[in-house]
């Protein structure tokens, strides 16, 4: 198993491509920590765990509080051990909304997809070192690398955010040997807060873009995850790997 023996943290993990990874995840041999606010779809990813054999335990986290970054690792801590493996998923989508300079989304959208990464990364490190390293694997997206219409500017602001402190993050914990990378989502199955990116007359626009021709999978998004999270990739700290069908490409 490619994560045996590991303590894996994933946010956003009650549903899409949280959930499809931390059931990979615990199929893979480690304990999963499935973070989220939906406690009965939370509950329910992890008793799919448990029922296929693995290990899981939901923990309630709001990303955008320290104080519950700090109840969730020390309960990951009491309960097994410490961190090995951290996934920075939970974010809100941009593209519900006509109001593309709405202050208020701004605001909610920077504080789940921005500050929750970064207070994930934070306090994510400290467990992190105690272990003597880790891998931290933070979800940006193709929105992080590019503008894009009908959708709110703090979307690929926060987006972005979060490529650069990957980056900055990874270079000054690589002594640590802790390992920090990106995984950048192209066009995949609507979240439960997508608008535009859910209408299927801007979806086949988008397609248009994609050199493989059609959406992805959560699960694809899942492996590569997976990848950057395990020692097969123990060489690679702030990259941006791209599930994309070629969408930045072309």
């Amino acid at each position: 198993m490619r994560l045996a023996n590991k303590i894996a943290l994933v946010t956003g993990a009650a549903s899409g491509m949280g959930a499809a990874t931390a059931r990979l995840m615990a199929a893979e041999g480690a304990k999963v920590a499935v973070a989220d606010l939906l406690e009965a779809e939370g509950e329910a990813v992890v008793a799919g765990i448990a029922a296929a054999g693995g290990t899981a335990r939901f923990l309630r986290l709001d990303v955008a509080e320290e104080a519950a970054w700090e109840a969730a690792l020390a309960t990951v801590t009491e309960a097994w051990g410490g961190l090995d493996i951290l996934v920075n998923n939970a974010g809100i989508s941009g593209s519900a909304t006509n109001d593309l300079y709405d202050t208020g989304l701004w605001d909610r959208i920077m504080a789940v997809n921005a500050r929750g990464t970064f207070l994930g990364v934070k306090h994510g490190v400290a467990a992190m070192r105690r272990r003597g390293g880790g891998s931290i694997v933070n979800l940006s997206s193709i929105s992080g690398n590019v503008g894009q219409e009908r959708i709110h500017c703090a979307y690929n602001a926060s987006k972005a955010a979060v490529r650069l402190l990957t980056k900055s993050v990874a270079v000054q914990e690589g002594q640590a040997r802790i390992r920090v990378n990106t995984i950048h989502p192209g066009l995949m199955p609507p979240m439960r807060t997508s608008g535009a990116t859910a209408d299927p007359v801007f979806r086949a626009k988008m397609l248009g873009h994609v050199p493989l021709g059609r959406s992805g999978e959560v699960e694809e998004v899942a492996r590569a995850i997976l990848f950057l999270a395990s020692d097969e990739a123990s060489y690679i700290t702030g990259a941006e790997l791209h599930v994309d069908g070629g969408y930045l490409a072309s």
